[in-house]
């Protein structure tokens, strides 16, 4: 049992780390990999051939279940504390917007991966950040190789678009204008033409966090609908298109971040809780 307790505390950084980018979560991940060494204590170890890659698998895919029991309780929260919000003003495209993306890609790309399907998710996560063979994650998934590396694919092309928002990016504040003028008109096609289908809204206010899943229930969602008004500037929000809005005595009324892929806002994060708005350091209004 010692072999094996050290075998297995060799491997805990690494594996806590693979948890995390899949679940976005600290506590999840220990969970998670808690859970892992529970299971290989049930194990012999002789008939482990390689001790990293069934660990691995092992922890794929009680995060998979993890992933996927979020979709089935969406109204639950689903995780740590958002992390920092970062807001910095975003004017159009400027040679600053470079460094910006560099010092808040991390924070960023845990947001791109809340709008990616657990599927989706796992499959990027392993494969390239992890460099796991499409096999091994077909074997977690229930599928093929192949299609792993169809799934991995989709995922990295929704992380590629959302990299820089230098790149790309009027076309990402126009996509976020339009979004912005057809909640204030109350215009619910319109909405539903620039939302995702499985578009992802984390609304963090004064009771907690809260999740809302599809573009039918984010658009007819009256409380982010005011959330969305007011006067205000576009900003970005850890690297993502945002847009700040203040109360007519100055004080700040909501932060949104957006995820756009393949033409459509994919996720929002919504801060309407005034205590974390206060401590925020938000550019001045426009």
């Amino acid at each position: 049992m010692t072999d094996m307790t050290e075998a297995f505390e060799a491997q805990r950084a690494r594996l806590r780390a693979v948890a995390y980018r899949i679940l976005g979560s600290h506590a999840d991940a220990e969970d998670v990999v808690q859970e892992a060494w529970l299971r290989l204590s049930r194990q012999d170890p002789a008939v482990i051939g390689n001790l990293a890659g069934w660990l691995t698998t092992v922890v794929g895919r009680i995060s998979l279940d993890v992933l996927r029991s979020r979709q089935v309780r969406p109204e639950a929260p689903y995780g740590d504390e958002p992390p920092e919000y970062l807001v910095t003003p975003d004017d159009g495209p400027d040679p600053q917007d470079d460094a910006v993306a560099a010092d808040t890609v991390g924070l960023a790309l845990l947001v791109v991966l809340e709008s990616l399907r657990p599927s989706e998710r796992l499959a990027f996560v392993l494969h390239d950040l992890f460099a796991v063979p499409f096999d091994e994650i077909g074997q977690i998934l229930g599928r093929s190789g192949d299609a792993a590396k169809m799934l991995a694919s989709r995922a990295r092309r929704k992380v590629q678009a959302n990299e820089a928002p230098a790149a790309g990016g009027r076309q990402r504040r126009e996509l976020v204008e339009a979004f912005l003028a057809a909640a204030r008109l109350g215009d619910f096609e319109g909405l539903l033409r620039i939302l995702d289908p499985d578009v992802r809204l984390t609304v963090d206010g004064p009771d907690g966090v809260f999740v809302v899943l599809g573009a039918t229930k984010v658009a007819a969602g009256a409380r982010f609908g005011a959330a969305a008004g007011g006067a205000g500037r576009a900003v970005l929000v850890n690297g993502l298109p945002g847009f700040v809005a203040w109360h007519e005595d100055g004080t700040p009324r909501s932060v949104l971040a957006f995820t756009v892929a393949d033409g459509r806002i994919a996720a929002i994060t919504a801060v309407i809780d005034p205590a974390k708005l206060a401590l925020m350091e938000l550019p001045d209004r426009a």
